[in-house]
């Protein structure tokens, strides 16, 4: 099975080592892997035998079913891709004692899940939803009430404004008030899932995060509401992540930290069917990058950092002045506050809010319940104008009216939105100098927000992403793609910028879902936005952050999840994985299979044919979703129609069908696409029909999964979408993309920002397989999983952590990093 090594080379008189007893036993794994009669010591796992990821994973699975070895990871592979280079690797293994012979026990075994405390509570959580839509209501028919009796335009304006803007008010506080009364004072704590108190603990989740202030990210203003739900904050603190602390009073931030978007610090996590809570304390002048996770029980001192896409695990701490990045976290020197500091008073900030809310009260809040009058009085009389019809639900006037209303809304708004994206932004990217620093909470800040918050428009990316048609919409955006080698799937549905003036994109470059471009720096006091450059030729991953400075050049694959290197040479011709990164084959034999469809005739042919069929997909979508919204604009009308009956209950019982609704639509219209089977395992080319239909999936929105987070309602959609799962996941926010290829079994438990994504899409080959979650599994906080991958039962994935494709991991065990790999370290409880 093993090729030994010569003892004496003829040629010069040196010599070679001769086959070790370690070398031995990883070619013959090796081989029977790779189903070859024998494998050379000094070959490359890669260039020479053609192995791929893929492979090289079941490889390293089989090593660690084996006593005789140490463990082997991929990242070992990677680093060391030969058997004689990885034999020399491995630390001597010591014998084993009769203790580690002993069949291994869990240290966190899933508790046995009771099923009517599951149902009790799922039960209490609708009836809490209920309760709180009726109150809704209630308030919202009395104030209408009290607005429709004022006189003239003046008149319904003021008291639009005074009722709006008590409204707001309430709303903002009512969580807060419910976070004292139900919980007082968050402590370090557990207690198990589907308990009372975790219902007390939902319960304030769920209304923190219904709160408006979650549209104020980035304002001060939202800092003043952490605080009033306990959290100590101090001094010019900014914070653009819109993930939410729950567990706020075991929140501790320093003076002058800025926390960048798409940071995890929850101050709570699930594991192993139990929340949870312990403390995250950041100290003076703090940096925490984005996309990166804050486990429970982590803390960083004075003027730390911690870079993009990394992750600091339970119990680990950086200390005062030193710079971290990478998962796990290791130490750097590279700064990631990259942008000088500029005059930001108190009083400016004060300013900033105080102006914010003069705006929401008297503008915003007042064109709304402005536009909810005109609805309750001039809608009704629309289907007399239309044409006769009866009076009452059975009215054909009825429905006319919410045909009319649903077809000027949802096409009108998809026009003037484009024109609107395409035009207004450039006006006020004028206002904005590149390289310039500005200070934070003044006009230049307003105007980097509002270019932010409207050009990274989800609905528009959902309906021309993974088509030809999001490199024309990027460039309008203001993209800089002026060399196009269009590939059919230049990019996917998720896209993300600080601002689209400045980022540019090489030729011929393939980009997978979730990319984010961090073309703007910050600091406590000041923001910067600058050029983001992408080479050419290169292929990414999903789930990227990929900032300004990059030292990626052309020809580069990133993997999903990498961190993005931000000192050393520019990388050119390789692969980068992992984080912090390291390097890769840019690509391997199988990849290449499918290269005679990417040039020539053959190329031009299929594109055309993608292209077509990509226009019916978004024709067809588009439709599906217009009648989304008609069906909730007839149950709206429906409400009017009976307005003066029993106004409050119509609308906590049109709130309630217009999510039951909606959950049950789109997961039937995914359904119907796959004409209620399953997928099946696939390797192809991105230019054949299969693709092409598969795309489609991606095209069903579900964005209202996040609706049903924590409760056993979750579950019930997973299954309605044709993933075998068990009884009593806890699902409190993953995500999974190919629903019908992922198994999950009993009592499962899976945090917030977790994935379960059964593909990949490398430089055009699609490649899918199942992935199976064994029972009593941990996904933390920010986890993704690959595809082709199994988790033995009890298994548990740190927070933040890849776990690759193909990869097994054995029962009980805890794997954490990205990649991952096995750690012996035991997991952090609380008191």
């Amino acid at each position: 099975m093993v090729e030994s090594s010569t003892i004496n080379n003829g040629s010069n008189g040196s010599t070679v080592p001769e086959t070790t007893g370690t070398e031995r036993i990883l070619a013959e794994v090796l081989a029977g892997v790779v189903s070859a009669e024998r494998v050379p010591v000094d070959s490359h796992f890669f260039d020479d035998l053609g192995a791929n990821s893929l492979v090289m994973a079941q490889f390293c699975a089989r090593i660690r079913k084996r006593g005789d070895l140490p463990s082997v990871s991929m990242k070992d592979v990677y680093r060391h891709p030969t058997i004689r280079s990885l034999a020399m690797s491995l630390p001597v293994l010591p014998p084993a004692t009769a203790e580690e012979q002993a069949p291994a026990v869990p240290e966190d075994p899933a508790p046995a899940g009771s099923t009517p405390r599951y149902v009790l509570c799922g039960a209490l959580q609708l009836l809490i939803f209920l309760g709180y839509s009726y109150l809704a209501g209630l308030v919202t028919i009395r104030g209408f009430t009290w607005v429709s009796a004022g006189s003239g335009l003046t008149g319904i304006y003021l008291r639009s404004a005074l009722f709006g803007s008590a409204g707001f008010l309430g709303m903002c506080l009512f969580p807060v008030a419910a976070k004292w009364i139900l919980v007082g004072r968050w402590r370090t704590m557990e207690f198990p899932v589907w308990s009372l108190a975790y219902l007390r603990f939902w319960t304030v989740r769920v209304l923190i995060h219904a709160n408006p202030m979650r549209f104020f990210i980035g304002n001060p203003l939202y800092v003043l509401y952490l605080r009033a739900l306990g959290a100590r904050i101090g001094k010019n603190v900014t914070i653009l992540s819109p993930a939410v602390p729950v567990c706020t009073d075991l929140l501790t931030i320093g003076a002058g930290t800025v926390i960048r978007k798409e940071a995890y610090f929850l101050c709570y996590r699930a594991h192993a069917g139990r929340i949870q809570t312990g403390p995250v304390t950041l100290g003076r002048d703090v940096f925490i990058g984005e996309r990166t996770v804050l486990d429970i029980k982590t803390s960083m001192g004075d003027g730390a950092q911690i870079g993009h896409a990394s992750a600091l695990q339970s119990g680990e701490a950086v200390p005062a002045g030193q710079r971290w990045h990478g998962s796990p976290a290791q130490r750097t020197d590279v700064d990631y506050v990259r942008v000088a500091p500029a005059g930001c008073s108190t009083l400016r900030r004060f300013g900033y809010g105080f102006l914010t809310l003069v705006q929401v009260c008297l503008v915003y809040v007042p064109l709304s319940v402005g536009a909810m009058y005109f609805l309750l009085t001039e809608v009704p009389a629309l289907g007399r104008w239309l044409g006769p019809g009866t009076e009452g639900l059975t009215s054909a006037a009825l429905y006319l009216d919410a045909l009319v209303i649903s077809v000027v809304v949802f096409f009108g708004f998809t026009l003037l939105g484009m024109v609107w994206l395409f035009t207004v932004p450039r006006l006020l990217n004028l206002m904005i100098e590149p390289d310039k620093v500005y200070p934070l909470y003044g006009f230049h800040y307003s105007v980097h927000r509002a270019v932010t918050r409207m050009t990274n428009n989800k609905f528009f990316k959902w309906l021309f992403g993974d088509s030809s048609y999001i490199v024309h919409y990027l460039r309008y955006l203001g993209y800089n793609m002026s060399r196009i080698e269009q590939t059919g799937s230049n990019f996917g549905t998720d896209v993300a910028h600080e601002t689209p003036f400045l980022a540019t994109i090489g030729s011929g470059t393939m980009v997978a879902d979730g990319l984010s471009i961090i073309n703007a720096d910050f600091s406590s006091t000041s923001f910067r936005v600058s050029t983001a450059e992408i080479g050419a030729h290169s292929f990414l991953g999903n789930f990227i952050a990929y900032p300004s400075g990059g030292r990626t050049g052309e020809n580069c694959l990133l993997a999903t999840k990498v961190m993005v290197p931000l000192d050393g040479e520019i990388r050119e011709g390789v692969g980068l994985l992992g984080s912090p990164s390291f390097e890769i084959p840019r690509t391997v034999e199988r990849d290449t299979r499918f290269d005679h469809f990417r040039t020539g005739e053959e190329f031009r042919r299929r594109l055309a044919a993608k292209n077509r069929h990509n226009t019916v997909t978004m024709a067809l979508h588009l439709f599906l979703r217009w009648v989304h919204v008609f069906v909730l604009t007839v149950l709206a009308v429906a409400a009017i129609e009976l307005y003066g009956v029993v106004e409050q209950l119509l609308i906590a019982a049109y709130m309630a069908l217009s999510m039951a609704f909606t959950a049950v639509y789109f997961s039937m219209t995914e359904r119907v696409i796959l004409r209620f089977r399953s997928l099946r395992p696939q390797l192809c080319s991105i230019y054949e029909p299969y693709f092409w239909w598969h795309e489609r999936l991606w095209k069903v929105p579900d964005n209202h999964f996040n609706a049903f987070n924590g409760t056993p309602f979750k579950n019930l959609m997973w299954r309605m979408l044709g993933v075998r799962l068990g009884r009593r996941v806890f699902d409190d926010g993953c995500y999974i993309t190919e629903r019908t290829l992922t198994a999950i079994g009993d009592d499962a438990t899976l945090n917030m920002g977790s994935k379960i994504q059964c593909h990949s899409q490398e430089d055009g080959t699609f490649k899918s397989d199942h992935s199976t979650i064994g029972a009593g599994c941990t996904l933390g906080i920010g986890a993704l999983v690959h595809y082709g991958v199994t988790m033995g039962d009890g298994a548990v994935l740190a927070a933040d952590s890849f776990l690759m494709k193909g990869e097994e991991i054995p029962q009980h065990a805890r794997w954490a990093g990205n990649p991952a790999a096995e750690t012996h370290r035991a997991p952090q409880r609380t008191a």
